[in-house]
């Protein structure tokens, strides 16, 4: 077993550089969706982003008195793009009351085909939005249609088309692998033609069937089958081949991206860094608490009114030590690069690392690697089994009667 130099814990309580605000609204439920969303129209759209503002300063005002510069702001939904730009002004002048958004910052919106025009994406970039993230999902009208989509393949053109005229070439394409009655050869076109748009990032997800959606309704073993495990496998190394020859970077489980546009937001997930976030459904992560806002409109709306009443609903228990170096294994192993001993070290101790290394070393050198300096998982068959390698890690640290 790799010896480590003994070093304390010093679990630091980084500041929030990162700030993901949810927008709800869809004009339809995709069939694979389990998100916090709902199809209100207008009326309930401007009372949400004024009960978003006010909480957004509560955040600032009563939970979490931190004063860093913003270096991400992300507006995920759901579709953000359904708000009017000056209601996407209103929440960036609300955080920006409270909090310094650095220079620099990568400001990113989701949207989905047919939501936004040449006019809308213009607006956006006035606004300091440097980053768009677009829901294409499949390049096949008739996938579209069996997932709900809403939008057909054209108004993905076209989402592009407007992006680049507007003079915003930083967007990012999501494609879904593994739908039901998907081809090798419908995948291989649908890589085909995002690479043909020239996107600076492209994310990359095999299909959960999650217990709420209507796909868990409606697919089943041997009826309208989904594609068999080795059919998403090949799905999985074919995007993998495809996208790393077109010059893509594999720098995380399920994303890819040209060199310098790796997603700066979600980084902060991956590095299990803390982050604000606001909104129905949304998560924060402050000072090793993690906090869930109501999935549902009506009790989100009360629990803000409650909070601006000084009835403060949030009050979650604080994560464990041994929770934070879990989540953090999670994380960062969906990284290529890993996580270095510095860091797990600096942060947790090197005793609770030494512990950690032997559950992870059954599983070297096919699925993980352990170098002098990193741990990470072994591209590509160690991130084919990474919920093997997750499932084994958690039964470790939970059920594993000796504290860490």
């Amino acid at each position: 077993m790799m010896a480590l130099p003994l070093i304390s814990p010093n679990i630091c309580n980084l500041e929030p550089q990162g700030f993901y605000i949810h927008i709800p609204f869809c004009r339809r439920k995709c069939f694979y969706c389990d998100f916090a969303i709902t199809t209100g129209k207008t009326e309930l759209q401007e009372h949400y982003v004024e009960v978003l503002c006010q909480e957004i300063a509560l955040i600032a005002k009563e939970s979490f008195p931190y004063t860093a510069a913003l270096k991400t702001i992300f507006f995920g939904g759901g579709t953000p793009s359904l708000l009017k730009p000056c209601q996407i002004d209103e929440i960036l002048q609300t955080i920006n009351r409270y909090w310094a958004i650095a220079n620099n910052a990568e400001i990113s919106i989701e949207i989905n085909p047919g939501t936004v025009t040449v006019e809308s994406v213009k607006a956006y970039r006035s606004l300091g939005i440097n980053r768009i993230s677009i829901g294409a999902q499949a390049f096949q009208d008739q996938l579209l249609d069996l997932c709900g989509r809403g939008h057909s393949v054209t108004e993905i053109y076209e989402a592009v088309a407007a992006t680049k005229q507007a003079g915003l070439d930083n967007f990012s394409l999501d494609l879904i692998s593994g739908l039901p009655t998907q081809t090798l050869s419908q995948w291989q076109e649908s890589l085909s033609q995002a690479i043909a748009l020239e996107p600076k990032h492209i994310a990359v997800y095999d299909l959960t069937i999650e217990p709420s959606t209507a796909f868990n309704k409606r697919y089943r073993a041997g009826v309208n089958p989904l594609p068999n495990d080795e059919s998403t496998v090949e799905m999985y190394l074919m995007a993998r081949d495809r996208l790393q020859g077109a010059g893509y970077n594999h720098y995380e489980i399920s994303n890819y991206a040209l060199p310098n546009y790796q997603s700066r937001h979600n980084l902060i997930y991956w590095h299990n860094q803390p982050f604000y976030g606001a909104g129905m459904g949304a998560t924060s992560y402050i000072n090793q608490y993690r906090i869930d806002r109501p999935q549902k409109m009506r009790e989100y709306l009360a629990m803000v009114e409650a909070w601006t009443q000084g009835n403060s609903p949030i009050n979650p228990p604080q994560i464990s030590d041994r929770e934070a170096l879990f989540d953090t294994l999670m994380q960062g192993l969906r990284l290529a690069q890993g996580i270095s001993f510095e860091h797990l070290i600096n942060r947790f101790g090197s005793a609770s690392i030494q512990e950690t290394i032997p559950q992870l070393e059954a599983y070297s050198p096919h699925w993980v690697t352990i170098s002098p300096t990193h741990l990470y998982l072994t591209q590509p068959e160690g991130w084919l089994f990474s919920d093997e390698v997750i499932g084994s890690l958690f039964t470790y640290f939970f059920d594993c009667p000796h504290p860490i």
